[in-house]
């Protein structure tokens, strides 16, 4: 059992991690540019495999970051059940594109994000909002290859570490 904790280090550190970076404090410029930790790092698990990253988790997750940024109850569950869904998918073709491909990818999965969350704020009536909330997204996919090397570069010091 002590052997079953270890394994699954690198996933609840992640998972951690990108908590805290989605509720770090930042500047109104760094606020509009912030990726979504969150999504990106579930995107990395549930395309890598190697845990079993599902719906559930996201879900978990995502209620946990309405509560923690007190946001609408759902607003981010539902978007990363939907993506977690798309990731699983179409996971098989994800895990083998380029990584420019990856990259394309994730930022589609992250501007699907941003329409969902446009959804919700419409129907809570939220006003119309400017073109900088579509910016995140952008950087996202543009940190993508380093996170996905980062990620990756964890997980093989787990693995060799369990052995």
């Amino acid at each position: 059992m002590n052997g079953r904790r270890d394994r699954h280090w690198p996933l609840t550190l992640s998972l951690l991690a990108g908590v805290v970076l989605m509720l770090f404090p930042l500047p109104n410029w760094g606020e509009i540019l912030r990726p979504y930790f969150i999504a990106l790092i579930l995107i990395y698990w549930t395309v890598d495999g190697s845990f079993r990253v599902g719906l559930g988790t996201a879900f978990l997750l995502g209620l946990f970051l309405d509560v923690a940024m007190a946001s609408l109850l759902g607003q981010h569950a539902l978007g990363l059940v939907v993506m977690v869904y798309l990731v699983q998918r179409f996971r098989s073709r994800i895990r083998f594109f380029p990584m420019w491909q990856q990259s394309l990818s994730v930022l589609a999965l992250l501007i699907n994000d941003r329409f969902i969350l446009l959804w919700i704020l419409l129907i809570q009536g939220s006003r119309q909002l400017d073109w900088n909330f579509w910016l995140a997204p952008f950087v996202g996919a543009l940190l993508w290859p380093w996170l996905f090397l980062a990620m990756d570069h964890i997980r093989s010091a787990a693995r060799s570490r369990a052995r």
